[in-house]
């Protein structure tokens, strides 16, 4: 099954640092935009942020990310390594989450909610 690997979670304190790698390979990712989410306990699953594929026909637009961390966190990609990061500074306790990566198929941007591709999900913790 073709899923992409997330990794780099942690326990942090608040005010700390975490950067999440989400590594995917092959043609099912290589020229698509990523995306990022998380889920707290008993929370639904909410969108963190996404990058869009530079190149291409469709190469969608800037970063974009969720209200609640923009300034904190920064999405990047290497496009050689199929691998999309996710920088997150001045981390909250509210960041406390399982955050997964997702391969975006629309092809709008703003993304929409088509993603497909999710892996298993890093866990990050924020102690206060």
């Amino acid at each position: 099954q073709v899923q992409p690997v997330e990794s780099g979670g942690g326990l942090v304190q608040a005010g700390g640092s975490l950067r999440l790698s989400c590594a995917a390979s092959g043609r099912t990712f290589s020229r698509y935009a990523m995306g990022w989410f998380r889920q707290a306990p008993g929370k639904e699953r909410e969108f963190v942020a996404a990058i869009s594929w530079s190149g291409g026909s469709w190469s969608g637009g800037s970063p974009y990310y969720a209200d609640s961390v923009k300034g904190r966190f920064t999405i990047s990609r290497d496009n050689a390594k199929i691998t999309v990061y996710l920088q997150m500074n001045s981390l909250k306790p509210e960041d406390t989450a399982v955050y997964y990566c997702a391969r975006y198929y629309g092809n709008i941007w703003p993304p929409n909610n088509q993603y497909d591709y999710w892996g298993q999900g890093t866990q990050v913790t924020v102690s206060s």
